[in-house]
This record gives structure tokens, C-alpha cells and sequence, in this order.
């Protein structure tokens, strides 16, 4: 019988070397996205402290393309370490985690970008000495680079984020280029969970908001790539990306507080039921519709409760409407 995923322990982070340690480590995981990663490692250079306050790290997870080209141009500014096979996400999360020497880590994948005055800012934000992580607002764009939408608002003003447990269980409202975390965090609380292919950086935000205040900051500072090949979009045909957020919805659980676990995994795997069920029609009007069965039935099997039920057959009723040429989506 294989082990409960709940169960599991996060990978454990050792102490970073004390000689020599700069402010900053920008570790940025990559995976066949050279051609992103450019742009990605020029926004970082571009605002750069010198080496001795920043260091600049490139995680390759075994990639098949040129990502040693898209390094060497910046010569010992940007180190590169290659996976000897990959590993996958989790895992090259986590050993990027090990390679930081930095007081600070921002994980930035080699298809997202920072904008100009990130770095400053978010150190502004950790001056506060208490909190465990600062997170900032963002933009969505596409895998050309256009601007698609906000990331929502928190609150107006820098400062901690009240009930950030709760706030950061319910739904994932940090996408990863928006966060740095204090290396010790990280060094407490172990690595990314290793059996989530996706959501793995949600529960580490809870975890970090079980144990840590997290600053927030209203400026939008950060540009988050959303492509059918990034690592949530290549999980969308076959619905595994709701499946794991379930997983990971079980495994918050277990971060919180037992009289308000319930209610908050509960409103999660509402929230992401109905998430489903808009990617089901996305894909649908792509003329997917194997991807968007797949996310009904997923959507369906994580909530139960009538009301996600109605909206499951909603969904699928208005898809069948919308294409009656194609007939019931398979």
C-alpha cells in the first residue's frame, strides 16, 4: 500500500555556508524554456546589486535545449547548475532551496520576470524582522508577454497581512515571482512537498503563514506567465492540475487550526470546483473537448455538494449548446 500523500515530510533544507553570504539569492528553476529565460535573467541583471549583496543562480532540471547559451552570455554573474536527470518541479524547487547561500531567496521560474525597483522593495518590506516572507502584487500575461490582467488587490498599504492563515488557505492568491522568503524559513520548514506536482507552491505559502506574519506589498512589481506549456497548462488535458489541488487542499488542512480546517479546506474545494468548470469551458472553446470532460469530472469529484453539482451539469450543458455539431464532449 503506498503511503498517504498527507503523511509525507517535506524535504529537509540544510544551513547555508556562514562565510560570505550575500543579502540575495535569485535562484531561477528552469525546464525547456531557454528562449523565456533570456528575458527572465535580463529583468533580474538589470537591477542587480553587484555579487557580494546577489547572488544569481540558474536551476536547469535537465533541459534539452539551450539554456547553457542563454547563461554563458552573462559569464560569472550567472551561475548555472544542471540537474545530472530530471527531477521535476518539486524537486528542482527544493534543490535550489540547498544551493541559496543568501539571506533571502526569491524563486524566480525562467519563464516569469520582476520589474524594475522589485528587489529594493520587497528588502524594504523584510525589514521587518518577524516576518517570514513579503509578497507583492502582479500582472498576468501571456506567453507572448501581454498583459492579461491584475492579480487582485490584498489591501492598499504595505504591512503584514491580517489572518494571512486563513486568508492564504482559502484560495492561492501568491504567484511565485511575487514572493521571497528568509532562507531560514525555508530551513525550518523543509522544501517543497514532493507529492505535488502542482499547487506545491500554495502549500508551502500556507505553511509559511502557519508559523510566519508575511508582509504584503500593493505594488505591482512582479509578471506572471500564463502558456499551455508551463507547468500548470501542460496538467490541464488530463484535469491533474484539480487533482492536485485537492492534494494540496489536504494537506493545508492539516496546517490549520481544527476549528477552522473544515470550513476553509471546505470553501477551497468549492473555489476550485467551480475553477474547473470555467477551464472546462476554456477548453472547449479551443474545441478541446476530452480536456473539458476531464475537468468536469475532476471539478465534480472534488466538491460534492449539490450546489457544485448543479454548476458541473450547468457547465456541461452550456458547452453541448454552444457546439452542438461536436455533441457531448468525451
Amino acid at each position: 500500500m503506498s503511503a498517504d500523500p498527507t503523511s509525507l515530510s517535506p524535504p529537509s533544507i540544510a544551513s547555508a555556508a556562514e562565510e560570505r553570504r550575500p543579502l540575495w539569492s535569485v535562484m531561477i528553476p528552469t525546464y525547456n524554456c531557454a528562449h523565456l529565460a533570456r528575458e527572465t535573467i535580463a529583468s533580474v541583471v538589470a537591477q542587480a546589486p553587484g555579487p557580494e549583496r546577489m547572488e544569481i543562480v540558474v536551476v536547469d532540471d535537465a533541459s534539452s535545449d539551450d539554456i547553457v547559451e542563454a547563461v554563458a552570455k552573462y559569464g560569472r554573474r550567472v551561475k548555472l547548475h544542471r540537474q545530472p536527470h530530471t527531477i521535476g518541479v518539486p524537486g528542482n524547487l527544493t534543490e535550489a532551496i540547498r544551493l541559496s547561500r543568501g539571506q533571502l531567496i526569491h524563486i524566480l521560474h525562467g519563464d516569469d520576470l520582476v520589474m524594475p525597483g522589485f528587489y529594493d522593495t520587497m528588502a524594504d518590506a523584510l525589514t521587518d524582522a518577524e516576518a517570514g516572507a513579503a509578497f507583492c502584487r502582479y500582472v498576468y500575461i501571456d506567453g507572448e508577454g501581454r498583459e492579461k490582467g491584475l492579480g487582485p488587490l490584498a489591501m492598499s498599504r504595505m504591512g503584514r497581512l491580517p489572518d494571512a492563515l486563513r486568508f492564504l488557505a482559502s484560495e492561492q492568491r501568491i504567484m511565485t515571482p511575487s514572493i521571497c522568503v528568509r532562507r531560514e524559513v525555508y530551513k525550518r520548514l523543509g522544501g517543497f512537498h514532493p507529492a505535488l506536482r502542482c499547487a506545491e507552491d500554495w502549500e508551502m505559502w500556507v505553511r509559511i503563514a502557519r508559523d510566519y506574519p508575511i508582509v504584503y506589498v500593493p505594488l505591482v512589481l512582479a509578471r506572471y506567465r500564463m502558456q499551455g506549456d508551463s507547468n500548470t497548462g501542460r496538467n490541464v488535458a488530463s484535469a491533474h492540475d484539480v487533482h492536485f489541488n485537492g492534494l494540496a487542499i489536504d494537506i493545508i488542512r492539516t496546517h490549520l487550526p481544527p476549528d477552522i480546517a473544515d470550513e476553509v479546506a471546505g470553501q477551497a474545494k468549492r473555489i476550485y470546483a467551480r475553477a474547473a468548470f470555467d477551464t472546462a469551458r476554456a477548453c472547449a472553446r479551443r474545441g478541446n473537448f476530452r480536456a473539458a470532460a476531464a475537468q468536469i469530472r475532476a471539478g465534480l469529484r472534488l466538491d460534492r455538494s449539490p450546489a457544485t453539482w448543479v454548476a458541473g451539469v450547468v457547465t456541461l450543458l452550456r458547452i453541448i449548446a454552444i457546439t452542438p455539431e461536436q455533441g457531448t464532449p468525451t
